[in-house]
């Protein structure tokens, strides 16, 4: 049996990507996005880390599972059906695979995500 060894999220030491969305999605803006990777594992279907976005509009659809903490900020999900919630600092949510819709970003926005793709 071997020991696994445990990993603490460290946002200082976090390699920054940073990234803009492909046009095709943008619907306000054009909003540089920045994520700091803390891990991926072997497969590369559970991975985890911060994200951050500026402000701005697109259009999202998720083909994985994601669990994120609101750290910063201020962002709009709006599902196919027009149904929004507002999302801030503090605020833990789950967005299932299939999800379709948007999201907004009304100030610049930060948050831990944890991510499975099956």
């Amino acid at each position: 049996m071997s020991v696994m060894q445990i990993q603490k999220m460290e946002f200082a030491n976090l390699a920054a990507e940073e990234y803009f969305l492909a046009s095709e999605k943008l619907i306000q803006g054009n909003p540089k996005q920045t994520i700091w990777q803390h891990y991926t594992d072997p497969s590369a279907k559970f991975l985890t880390g911060i994200w951050q976005s500026e402000i701005g509009k697109w259009r999202i659809n998720y083909t994985e599972e994601e669990f994120c903490q609101m750290l910063q900020g201020v962002s709009i999900l709006t599902d196919a059906d027009g149904r929004e919630v507002t999302l801030k600092a503090g605020d833990n949510f789950v967005i299932p695979r299939g999800f379709q819709g948007t999201w907004e970003v009304l100030e610049l926005s930060r948050k831990i995500y944890v991510i499975y793709e099956a």
